[in-house]
Order: C-alpha cells, then structure tokens, then sequence
C-alpha cells in the first residue's frame, strides 16, 4: 500500500504570482484565499448550501452517477463582472480525451449564488492575478460547481486522467469533503518530470495552476462508510474567447 499523500504545501498570498511564475502552480491555505477574495470564511461558508442541489451530470461516458454539477460563464474586465447566458460547455479532444468535442449543456449556477459579494469577488480576484501575470485584458471565465460522489462505490473527480484543461489559468477551492478517502491532487511538469502530491483537506484550500505549463489530476475517492463527498468550485480563466468549435488556440 502506497503512503498517504501529505496534507496540501500552501503558498504565501505575498509569494502567489512568483509560485505561478515559477513552477507553475501554487496552493493558498483558507485564510489566505479568503484575504485574496477580498471576503471572509463566513462569507464563503454562505455559498456552501447551494453544492447541496447540484443536478446529476448527465454526460458521463464511463455510465457513472458520481458527477453532479452546475455551470456559469462570465466575461471578467477590470472590475466588472458579466454573466453570459447560459452556454455549453466544450473542450477539444486534445485535452479532454473522454469528454473532448461534445456540447455539454448543465443547468446553471443558481442566480442566488452570484450575486453574493464572495462569489463576485473570488471572481475578480483570479483576474485580476492573471492580468499581473498575462496583461491587462479581458478574461473569459467559466465556473463550475462539483460535487463527486459515492454512488457508484467510488467517485472520480477526473475521470478524463491527467490533463490539461486548453485555457489559461485554474482554480481548483475545495469546498468540503465529508466521509471519503482518497482525492489525492497530482500535479506534474507538463515538459518534464517534475511532480507534486498531497491532499487538499480544509475547506477553501485552492490549488492555482498555469495550464500551460502543467497537468493536474485527482485521484478517486471512496467512502469510510456508506456515502461521502468531496465538493469543489473549479473556475477556468481564458484570454481571447470561450473555447468552443472554431475558437483560437
């Protein structure tokens, strides 16, 4: 039996950009995460009910019932915040092996849930970190709410495997997990053999990465005893355009 992962190296909110500059990720313990949203635990502990009515992901090809989610995409430019009507989400095949070229359509983030300060603010704060880092400019956002599950057993946060996600930079907040083992982060050099594991156990640790420069993956998580969870807010920021068919690289 492999040892356990270790818990999560967190990252000084002073040293966020450099880490990204760097090795191309970076961990944010909860009280600095909730510093870099402009907001507090309480405030983002608000948002926590609304992963208690995520529909069921209907698009799984492995046939699993483990994946319930909601999606919203947002057009982020300076200090204003867009919602976009609601979209598909899509990837190319390139980096979604199992999901790549399909129109996914899920029901949206519920209007409740963004129009709370902290949701706006995480928002803005992940754009304004990738114009220090990219320059200033509009960022297309997309939001998803997960919730992994133990239906099925077992639950695969990314059943795709190790990707990339064809934007520019990820946000993976741990949101909760409660009754489960596993879900270790795997994140690895996209050009090398560097590589990094550990566990995200608190909620609102965030794992920031540079989706150029590295792939990421969470291993499957399984029940201590009967039914867990692991729930997760993953946002994608991406310079230029949504991805879809047709979209710039």
């Amino acid at each position: 039996m492999s040892a356990a992962a270790p818990s999560a190296p967190t990252t000084t909110l002073d040293g966020l950009a450099a880490a990204l500059g760097g090795r191309g990720h970076a961990v944010l313990a909860p009280a600095d995460f909730a510093r870099f949203a402009g907001t507090s635990i309480v405030e983002l502990d608000a948002l926590r009910p609304s992963w208690e009515a995520l529909p069921l992901d209907a698009h799984l090809r492995d046939g699993g019932r483990y994946r319930r989610r909601r999606h919203a995409s947002f057009v982020v430019d300076g200090a204003r915040v867009d919602l976009v009507p609601q979209r598909a989400h899509w990837q190319p095949i390139e980096y979604n092996a199992l999901h790549g070229g399909l129109e996914r359509w899920f029901e949206p983030v519920e209007a409740a849930v963004i129009a709370r300060p902290a949701w706006r603010g995480i928002l803005l704060a992940f754009a304004a970190l990738a114009s220090r880092l990219k320059g200033e400019q509009p960022w297309y956002v997309e939001a998803h709410q997960f919730r992994i599950d133990t239906t099925d057993g077992i639950g695969r946060p990314t059943p795709e495997g190790a990707h990339r996600d064809g934007v520019d930079f990820v946000a993976v907040i741990l949101v909760g997990r409660d009754g489960i083992k596993g879900g270790e982060t795997r994140v690895f050099a996209a050009d090398g053999p560097e590589g990094q594991r550990f566990t995200m156990l608190e909620p609102w640790t965030t794992l920031v990465l540079d989706d150029a420069r590295v792939i990421h993956e969470s291993t499957p998580i399984q029940p201590l005893e009967g039914y867990g969870h692991r729930d997760t807010l993953v946002l994608t920021y991406r310079a230029h355009s949504f991805q879809g068919p047709g979209a710039p690289a």
